[in-house]
């Protein structure tokens, strides 16, 4: 990958993370670029319409391009299009946030959701979000499916997510992780509450095919509504709805590649 190719991908990444927009200086020094390199590259990001500066104070900021091309990527995968069937039914069993998380890479990535609860608190954070993996049910699910060895050295290549930026009960160990990932193999599922989010609960059951892991299915909510009990009532519902998606997945063009089965 060329020097240049690889700044302007990690200044997309860092706006990603700053919806607000940044200055001109903020994005050098988190760059570690020339003020002058930084204005030239951000200047062919603006002419490509992948980012735009703000009138007044002057900060660049994304588009909505980057985010349209994923979701053109996904349609024409049609990997939403064949789950969201049963993730809808999911919904409706559960009365909560039911969602769709794909591998990619060393990465989990939210791409497909439907929401049950039709009154309280709804909680429903954004499509395109890559997980935590160290205090996600999603992230114990899929790591459930690699021998302890390769989900440790995911973990250590993301690193433990903050007590302070996610839930007070993020564990802050290797140790405490490895044991809650030992926890979702032995049940065929993950559970947490108060790790993620604050006082908020998740499920998550690993969706795998031919014994590759193509992603995983959640259920999440506020832990008033979502207790343990009340996850163990959902158990057999979630791991249907995977293994229905597992099988379904074989429509996708983009997964029959990843399992080999094109």
């Amino acid at each position: 990958m060329s020097s240049l190719l690889e700044r302007g991908i990690r200044v997309l990444e860092l706006l990603a993370g700053h919806p607000e927009g940044l200055a001109l200086s903020a994005i050098a020094t988190a760059g570690s670029m020339p003020l002058s390199a930084t204005h030239r590259l951000l200047s062919e990001l603006v002419r490509v319409g992948y980012v735009r500066q703000l009138r007044g104070q002057g900060d660049y900021v994304l588009t909505i391009k980057l985010v349209s091309l994923g979701l053109s990527f996904l349609s024409a995968s049609g990997m939403v299009d064949v789950a969201q069937p049963s993730l809808d039914a999911l919904a409706e069993t559960s009365r909560e946030l039911v969602r769709l998380a794909i591998v990619d890479g060393d990465e989990l990535v939210f791409v497909a959701k439907a929401q049950g609860a039709t009154r309280g608190l709804r909680y429903d954070p954004d499509m395109g979000l890559s997980v935590n993996l160290s205090c996600s049910a999603a992230g114990h699910a899929w790591m459930s499916t690699l021998s302890d060895d390769a989900a440790l050295a995911l973990v250590a290549k993301q690193g433990l997510g903050d007590p302070s930026q996610h839930g007070p009960r993020a564990p802050t160990s290797i140790s405490a992780v490895l044991g809650l990932v030992r926890a979702a193999r032995r049940r065929g599922y993950a559970m947490i509450s108060d790790m993620f989010a604050p006082a908020m609960a998740s499920m998550a059951a690993p969706v795998v095919y031919r014994g590759t892991t193509l992603g995983v299915v959640t259920i999440a909510g506020p832990m008033v509504r979502l207790s343990e009990a009340r996850m163990v009532e959902l158990s057999d519902a979630l791991l249907q709805t995977a293994e229905a998606v597992a099988g379904l997945s074989l429509s996708s063009a983009l997964l029959r590649k990843r399992v080999g089965a094109g």
